[in-house]
């Protein structure tokens, strides 16, 4: 059985469970107003306001400790997305502050959001692990603005390209300027609100738990059984 394995810390798996843990237990700090900072890394919004559709977020995400993100991305350093990226993270890049100051910008944007009711976490990570990282807390938390609700990080496309449909993000969470040359969708905002809440209704669980402590009781739960 799987859970007999002895447990390998240098494992990719484990490794990038590292770094996402890492990220979960840096300092919360409001999206408004960050300070410039260096480096490419991961990163998690969470939404703490009145939008109806998403109390159950809001009731679990004290600005002191928020718990369950509502949005999780990354920022790699230009090159990244063609592949050539170095092995550590150039120390001129402001990758993920620039990220997160264009999502504040959406926020600012939308009719319906207050910026002042987002909290971010964030860490600057050698690009390596980047991808990694991001992709283990989408899997970990499904975040709505990832999974259902998408949109949220596209930028605006460019003159002669607004033939595509308008994201999700923007139907429910309107005011962005490119957004509004775009085509129309099918879903009106009432029914992508509704998803939204029927969604989070179905999650068992939202309370955030930590990587390392469920590999920890896992481990503790297997030598248990096995009489160790």
């Amino acid at each position: 059985m799987t859970d007999h394995l002895p447990y390998n810390p240098l494992d990719r798996k484990n490794l990038g469970k590292s770094v996402a843990e890492a990220m979960l237990g840096r300092k919360a700090r409001p999206l408004s107003g960050l300070k410039s900072f260096k480096g490419a890394g991961i990163y998690a919004l969470y939404y703490s306001g009145r939008f109806a559709p998403y109390s159950r977020l809001a009731a679990l995400n004290d600005p002191a400790d928020p718990q369950v993100p509502i949005y999780v991305g990354k920022a790699v350093p230009k090159g990244g997305r063609k592949g050539d990226l170095p092995l550590a993270a150039p120390t001129t890049s402001q990758a993920l502050y620039r990220r997160l100051i264009e999502h504040a910008e959406s926020v600012k944007e939308s009719s319906n959001l207050n910026i002042e009711d987002f909290i971010c976490r964030y860490l600057v990570v050698d690009d390596i692990w980047i991808p990694l990282a991001e992709s283990l807390l989408i899997a970990k938390f499904s975040p709505v603005w990832n999974l259902l609700v998408d949109g949220f990080g596209n930028h605006d496309p460019g003159k002669g390209r607004y033939e595509g449909m308008r994201p999700r993000w923007d139907v429910l969470h309107p005011g962005r300027s490119w957004a509004a040359r775009c085509r129309d969708r099918p879903e009106t905002a009432e029914q992508i609100a509704s998803e939204v809440r029927s969604r989070l209704d179905q999650e068992p669980s939202l309370v955030q738990s930590r990587f390392l402590a469920e590999e920890r009781r896992g481990r503790y739960v297997a030598e248990k059984d096995s009489g160790a």
